[in-house]
């Protein structure tokens, strides 16, 4: 069934962050899609709004199915059912975790550039965001292994936030490097806290690996994060989950969701949850052919009208992480003047950490006329920058 992803929805004036900007604004920036949900998805809510009772709700058998049938169908992954918690969200889950397993003033270790969100639980919770920067070779980005192991041995470095798949990045890491990132942090005594929520929007063809699934170690130093948020459009129904293959580390991880009060879901985060991984498989993978194709297209709008800037070679997401370090300046600034001059509003790389800097993030998510208006305001917005700063 041909899924219509080219229809133009008008989210203006629905209350979405997103798209509460200026008339003449383009917003491309937040991870958030413009195409509806899968339709199957819709119908389980309709369904359930249809009952007219929305008391507390608790979690069924259903949304435990449907997780563990989900990632050992898709990801190979066994999942134990004593190992899934629900939680409201990925990132009020890593705000929680970063406060339980860890003391203030200790050091959480990032590896930038990386989503910007990370830097706010560190921060917000009075511990120390510490920078271990990617290596982006043949404009693609790698593990600094040697840096890690340097920024890992700090005594005072006692959690880790991993990102797999990579945002801003999009690199899907291999097995080969999450085993070495799970001996590396067993050695040195670090907890893992795996964001995994781009999980299933890898590039058609591309697998990404669980953290947990690399061996007995990374299982059992981890907490893994998952939601359909991002591959289904469903933020607003604040539905997330860990997985904590360990039993001890589960005990801590529970007591924490429940005591900051994130464990309990609403009336329609479950049945949402369980409708997209028991009924959405083939709409995602049409959504999936069809961003591909978006990619594609947009990083040959780029090569034929900017090359003198650089979109990183990615395997998931649908965010074009675009390197303009050769316009002047380094091409800081670029994402303030882009949204004054004809409203396109990117992300600022520096927002990721130094080793965003001269970067920016594009959110290509969206029907194919709007990415083409959103590429010729970037083309024309970076002539502007470029007359600009050269006069």
């Amino acid at each position: 069934m041909a899924r219509d992803f080219d229809t133009i929805i008008d989210r203006r004036n629905t209350g979405s962050e997103k798209w509460d900007v200026k008339e003449n604004e383009l917003p491309m920036w937040v991870a958030d899609m413009d195409f509806e949900t899968a339709p199957e998805i819709i119908e389980a809510l309709q369904k359930r709004v249809s009952h007219g009772v929305f008391g507390y709700t608790g979690i069924t058998d259903d949304w435990y199915d449907a997780y563990i049938s989900w990632w050992r169908r898709r990801h190979s992954l066994e999942i134990q059912r004593e190992s899934l918690i629900f939680t409201t969200g990925v990132v009020p889950a890593i705000s929680s975790l970063v406060r339980k397993l860890t003391t203030p003033a200790e050091k959480v270790l990032v590896q930038t550039p990386v989503y910007n969100i990370f830097f706010n639980s560190i921060l917000n919770n009075g511990r120390v965001p510490l920078e271990s920067p990617l290596i982006l070779r043949n404009n693609r980005y790698e593990m600094d292994f040697e840096r890690l192991e340097q920024d890992l041995s700090d005594p005072q470095t006692t959690l880790m936030l991993l990102c797999n798949p990579q945002n801003p990045g999009g690199r899907v890491w291999t097995k080969v490097e999450l085993q070495e990132v799970a001996r590396l942090c067993k050695k040195h005594g670090v907890t893992v806290l795996s964001d995994e929520i781009h999980c299933d929007l890898a590039r058609c063809g591309v697998s990404y690996v669980p953290f947990a699934s690399v061996s007995d170690t990374a299982a059992s130093i981890s907490v893994t994060c998952v939601s359909p948020s991002k591959a289904f459009n469903l933020a607003g129904l604040h539905s997330a989950a860990v997985i904590v293959p360990d039993e001890h580390l589960r005990n801590r991880v529970n007591r924490a969701l429940n005591t900051d009060e994130v464990a309990e879901p609403n009336a329609f985060a479950i049945c949402g949850a369980a409708a997209a991984w028991n009924e959405g498989e083939a709409w995602l993978d049409e959504l999936r052919a069809y961003l591909d194709e978006n990619d594609r297209m947009a990083r040959a709008f780029l090569a034929e009208n900017l090359p003198e800037v650089t979109p990183v070679e990615e395997d998931a997401t649908y965010l074009l992480w675009i390197d303009t370090r050769n316009l002047p300046e380094h091409g800081r600034g670029l994402a303030a003047f882009l949204r004054d001059c004809n409203g396109l509003y990117l992300s600022d790389g520096a927002q990721y950490g130094k080793a965003g800097q001269g970067f920016v993030r594009l959110n290509f998510a969206c029907p194919r006329p709007v990415l083409m208006d959103g590429l010729a305001r970037f083309r024309d917005g970076v002539r502007a920058f470029e007359r600009v700063k050269r006069s």
